[in-house]
């Protein structure tokens, strides 16, 4: 079967242009994070502020990842915040980074997917993940199954279901041939149809060298998570090159990288400020997961041995400091890659820092305001 069946001309979809004096273009990861003392309503809030600053600013996309179970982390129903967010930004392209494919039925992704297409036609991605985006017993209620494993061993077959359903081609005698998922393709066949037969392009994300050969053998764009697995990033990388097969998406390899970075007036509030996720993570990984703490409570924090080599391991994967210092090591992120797109997160405890952090950082790039 033909996984890229329906894909064509797509790839104007994918490939941004860089703004201002950046090398590549400039997106953002948001993970609705909510910081203690704070609701997540005033979460989501600043993510549609985000949305509208990087969208003014010529930020190329703007996507939110599926988490569960993370006090700190208002991202569970990515679907639902892209509909918010589709209602109050007109020109930045929405997408998922990602929807975590085996937590759900092909058929519902699709339906979801096809209504924000809808909703906001020529600017929706599909970013697909085969993790769970939480712990074991979460996914397990997610899924409704302890069976964990065989979600991820059959991500290629959820994969090629689910772009069945995006572009509405299974084949004839197909148990699914008479299921089409709606809003999508089906609706421009029918008697008087006049629906536009466009569909989100789909992505695949990783962290290691699974997602990188499938999305290259696929001859999908790539996105690498080099914000929490910076050690397999040039790897992963090379793999998904190495791999790439011209496809009806792509004519050549396009492979985007999140990275964390936060910039601030001052060099020490922006390690003040990163410090906070820092903490989070040690909390998260010890068990403990909660809401993003303050700059004040990180600073006083009481750090262990083990916490401490923690956190600096941590940080030093963290582009941080004044604008022209973060941008010197995106740039140099870039050099050391290749990657075509960088796609920004910057975690801390208030929506102050971080929106202060992306106007600064367009304004080391020289990104133009476009109103």
């Amino acid at each position: 079967m033909d996984e890229n069946r329906g894909e064509a001309n797509r790839g104007g979809q994918i490939r941004g242009t860089a703004g201002g004096t950046a090398s590549v273009p400039l997106s953002v990861l948001d993970l609705v994070t909510v910081g203690a003392g704070r609701t997540a309503s005033q979460a989501l809030r600043t993510s549609v502020d985000i949305a509208r600053l990087t969208e003014r600013r010529g930020f190329h996309r703007f996507w939110v990842a599926e988490h569960h179970s993370m006090p700190g982390v208002a991202s569970s129903s990515p679907a639902v915040i892209l509909a918010h967010l589709a209602a109050h930004t007109e020109r930045i392209r929405l997408g998922s980074g990602g929807v975590m494919l085996p937590n759900h039925a092909p058929l519902v992704i699709a339906e979801q997917f096809g209504t924000l297409e809808a909703m906001a036609p020529g600017r929706v991605d599909l970013g697909l993940g085969r993790a769970p985006g939480t712990d074991g017993a979460t996914a397990a209620a997610l899924r409704r199954t302890d069976r964990l494993n065989e979600g991820a061993d059959d991500f290629p077959q959820q994969l090629a279901e689910l772009i069945r359903f995006l572009d509405d081609d299974f084949p004839e005698g197909h148990p699914y041939a008479r299921i089409h998922a709606v809003p999508g393709p089906v609706q421009a066949t029918s008697p008087g149809g006049v629906q536009s037969p466009a569909r989100p392009p789909v992505w695949l994300l990783g962290s290691s060298g699974f997602s990188a050969r499938l999305a290259g053998v696929l001859g999908l764009p790539f996105a690498f998570a080099h914000h929490f697995s910076a050690r397999n990033t040039v790897p992963a990388l090379d793999l998904y090159r190495e791999s790439f097969q011209p496809s009806g998406v792509l004519d050549a390899p396009y492979a985007l990288i999140g990275v964390s970075a936060l910039a601030a007036d001052e060099e020490r509030e922006a390690r003040r400020q990163v410090l906070t996720g820092a903490l989070s993570m040690v909390r998260l990984r010890t068990g403990r997961p909660g809401l993003v703490p303050s700059p004040e409570e990180a600073e006083a924090h009481d750090f262990s041995p083990m916490e401490r080599e923690f956190v600096d391991n941590w940080l030093a994967d963290i582009v941080h400091g004044t604008p022209d210092e973060v941008r010197a090591g995106l740039d140099a992120l870039v050099e050391r890659t290749g990657a075509d797109e960088l796609m920004i997160t910057a975690n801390a405890h208030g929506g102050e820092a971080r929106l202060r952090s992306y106007e600064l950082i367009a304004d080391a790039y020289g990104l133009p305001e476009l109103g």
